[in-house]
């Protein structure tokens, strides 16, 4: 079940520690694949020289392959492109929103495999006519940016119909080695895990933003709302805290400044981006989880604690083989 994936992205285990700001750095990325699985550093919005650098130290602490995620709608998008060209990057994944054609042929070019998110089957199909390698469906219990369709819905949606076309890698709301193998029977290439992740030793956010997550249910990680489509924002799944609503303030005096001609709509969507990498700094790095942004999907309800990225990884599998043996009893005694 894991060959298709393993063989793709030239690992062991086709487990995905999902790119996070300030979370996806060089040591956690490290440690997830020299334990057998993949990674992605996430690119956000640094300097294209700090990013350099990173994708640097993290060659340095791991000969294993990992990518690099790009924002599409990440100020330095285009420069962070121009340089992953150089730097000859085994794999390419674009995020935040969907890639122009010529953008994927420009990281197809540099050597690199192609990994799109899709949200809905013609994207899916879209990316695919593009020259994607790959499909990561996100569903909306994710955290972080997310679209509108939950996982159970995009599994029969998308999954069911491209997976025999290209291999597919599904996220959000995975947290146990048992539904990782529900996701294999399914027809997933593999799984895309970052909550979880978050609960690790290897994992440089502040104690107390952990802390958050070990004290938080599911229902803890909400989903940011749009007020007006005159301010277009990408729903972001947090915790409920202060930060949280003062994003929400946050959009309402844009969309009267607006409204008054005081910005335009370009400049107030860059505010809106400015805020979640102020806020998320503020609580994964200076630990301010009262108005940083506490980015979780909702299987922060299933991450109760806090292990070495090995013994996580050893126990997601460990499951997922009891869970297959399980189901393959069932199936012997009927």
């Amino acid at each position: 079940m894991m060959k298709r994936g393993s063989d793709f992205l030239n690992c062991k285990y086709p487990i995905i520690c999902g790119a996070m700001t300030w979370v996806s750095e060089p040591g956690l990325v490290a440690a997830v694949c020299n334990n057998g699985c993949f990674a992605s550093l996430a690119g956000g919005n640094a300097p294209v020289e700090i990013l350099r650098q990173q994708i640097q130290q993290t060659q340095a602490l791991t000969d294993k392959p990992f990518a690099v995620n790009l924002i599409t709608i990440a100020p330095a998008y285009r420069d962070h492109l121009a340089m992953l060209k150089e730097m000859k990057m085994p794999y390419i994944v674009f995020a935040g929103s969907f890639p122009k054609e010529k953008e994927i042929e420009i990281a197809k070019e540099s050597g690199a495999r192609v990994m799109c998110f899709a949200s809905t089957l013609s994207i899916a199909e879209r990316m695919i006519r593009f020259g994607a390698d790959a499909i990561i469906l996100e569903g909306s219990e994710a955290g972080g940016h997310i679209g509108h369709v939950s996982a159970m819905v995009l599994l029969q949606q998308v999954l069911f119909q491209v997976s025999e076309k290209i291999p597919v890698f599904v996220a959000g709301g995975i947290a146990t080695g048992k539904m990782i193998a529900h996701m294999f029977m399914m027809g997933a290439s593999g799984v895309q895990l970052g909550t979880r992740f978050v609960m690790t030793d290897e994992c440089c956010a502040h104690p107390k933003f952990k802390d958050a997550f070990m004290r938080a249910e599911a229902r803890d990680a909400v989903s940011t709302p749009q007020y007006d489509s005159k301010l277009p924002v990408v729903a972001v799944r947090s915790l409920r805290n202060k930060g949280l609503a003062n994003f929400g303030a946050l959009q309402l005096r844009l969309l009267k400044e607006m409204h008054e001609g005081i910005i335009h709509r370009e400049q107030a969507q860059a505010e809106v981006e400015k805020y979640w990498v102020g806020a998320l700094r503020k609580a994964v790095v200076d630990g301010d989880v009262e108005y940083g942004s506490l980015m979780a999907g909702q299987s922060v309800g299933l991450a109760k604690d806090i292990l070495p990225v090995k013994a996580l990884i050893d126990r997601l599998l460990s499951e997922a083989s009891d869970e297959l043996d399980n189901i393959k009893n069932k199936l012997n005694n009927i």
